[in-house]
């Protein structure tokens, strides 16, 4: 039976050293980062293995809704606190590791620890902002995965706490660590394609089915606390493809894969026009395609929207085989750079891409090394708070008319940056905000 807490609790949380501002020390150079992982399904339990297997620190508590089951991204995928406790605990003894590993329902449990210097937070989107706030405020640097956010609203309560606290946080939007994409995106910022004049981005087709309209609800797995999953978002009855992997085909939880691959592909447009923490202009939703009305998965299966920069820089997404890739297109070439590899209108403007040898590596790995060297130098990391929610809100604003294609108009309005809102849409103004229940609202 659980306490008080229980009654959340979610996540993941993978943390570093940090500078507390309740008094406690912050960790000097010579010390091992104490994480805590908060959400150890699919992505959790992947980069729970990558902090491991590269001996980043100290893994001291792991935490998650569920004790651990298979069905996760694979059928045979088994994840859970206990299967991330297990994996901890195995390498204890080697490197001097801790030989204990806590595994905790509510994350509220990782906070409240002392020994816990930074969290990893992987839960489902509907997550993140309440997590990120509640950590910072706790004295946490944070690794949140991407989308940074669920809802365009959330994003200055993010900023807000990460900067009160003077916390590090690292948004999980890997491809900043990546040397590949780096060196495309620096090159096209320092003008090597010429003028730049548009970007084109690809994000995955959804790749998982979920039930269609007549779908009952299941019973709850005795291992599974759905209602702490559940959170902020509404309640609504259980079925296993709404949880795990699949959430993100759930508008209540996520934004489908203009959030998934969105944030990658999207956040590296913004990288390679320079406009780490900008906006467009305008935003218009060119065509969009939903499953029928009463189907488990609410988020649109295909999507195409464009968006207008400042110095008419166009930006246009779409779904595609492809599940990341951004293409730049300029006044004396192209580059493009994605998951399926690096091209160029002329093989010349690739002269220097980084290679094996030339500090190439896993994304992930890097980008986790990254957060943990920052928490120690307290230097900002390569995705800092402030970059993950400029590339999160272009996708909520996109998905905002996407939701509201075609029945409602218009599907094109002017985008207001510095107020982060729609010009006079109220219809789509309201879907920046988030529904959250109490005590999480």
């Amino acid at each position: 039976m659980l306490d008080r807490r229980g009654f959340l609790a979610a996540g993941i949380g993978l943390a570093a050293p940090a500078m507390l501002p309740r008094g406690a020390a912050a960790a000097g150079p010579a010390d091992r980062v104490r994480v805590g992982f908060i959400g150890t399904g699919n992505q959790g339990m992947g980069l729970l293995r990558r902090f491991l297997d590269a001996d980043m620190g100290d893994v001291v508590a792991v935490c998650d809704v569920n004790q651990g089951s298979i069905g996760y991204k694979e059928p045979d995928h088994f994840y859970g606190r206990e299967p991330a406790a297990e994996l901890v605990k195995a390498t204890a003894g080697a490197k001097g590791r801790p030989a204990g590993c806590d595994a905790y329902v509510d994350f509220r449990h990782v906070l409240d620890r002392k020994d816990v210097d930074a969290v990893v937070i992987v839960t489902p989107d509907h997550w993140h902002a309440v997590m990120t706030v509640l950590a910072a405020d706790a004295g946490k640097d944070i690794y949140c995965e991407k989308p940074l956010t669920f809802a365009a609203a959330e994003g200055r309560r993010m900023i807000d706490a990460v900067r009160r606290g003077g916390r590090i946080l690292q948004t999980g939007s890997h491809e900043r660590s990546n040397p590949v994409s780096r060196f495309v995106c620096e090159a096209v910022k320092a003008g090597r394609i010429g003028k730049l004049e548009r970007v084109v981005t690809k994000v995955g087709f959804n790749n998982k089915v979920g039930p269609g309209p007549g779908w009952t609800a299941e019973p709850v797995p005795d291992s599974f606390d759905y209602r702490a999953w559940l959170g902020p978002a509404p309640h609504e009855p259980y079925h296993h493809d709404r949880c795990l992997y699949r959430f993100r085909f759930n508008y209540d939880y996520s934004g489908g894969q203009i959030t998934n691959f969105g944030a990658h592909a999207n956040d590296m447009a913004h990288w390679g026009m320079g406009l780490d923490t900008g906006g467009p202009v305008e935003v218009e939703c060119l065509d969009a395609t939903f499953l029928p009305a009463g189907s488990l998965f609410t988020t649109a299966t295909e999507t195409r929207f464009r968006c207008r920069y400042p110095g008419g820089v166009e930006l246009v997404c779409e779904s595609g085989p492809e599940q990341v890739q951004t293409r730049f297109e300029g006044t004396e070439g192209w580059m493009q750079t994605g998951y399926k590899g690096t091209t160029a209108s002329d093989p010349a403007l690739l002269a220097g891409l980084p290679g094996k040898g030339k500090g190439a590596g896993d994304p992930h790995s890097l980008h986790l090394a990254n957060f943990v060297d920052c928490v120690r130098s307290r230097r900002e990391p390569h995705a800092p708070v402030e970059v993950g929610h400029a590339s999160a809100l272009l996708c909520h604003a996109a998905n905002a008319l996407i939701r509201l294609f075609p029945e409602r108009g218009p599907t094109r309005a002017a985008w207001d940056a510095g107020a982060e809102r729609f010009a006079g849409h109220d219809a789509a103004n309201a879907l920046l905000v988030p529904r959250q229940r109490d005590p999480w609202a």
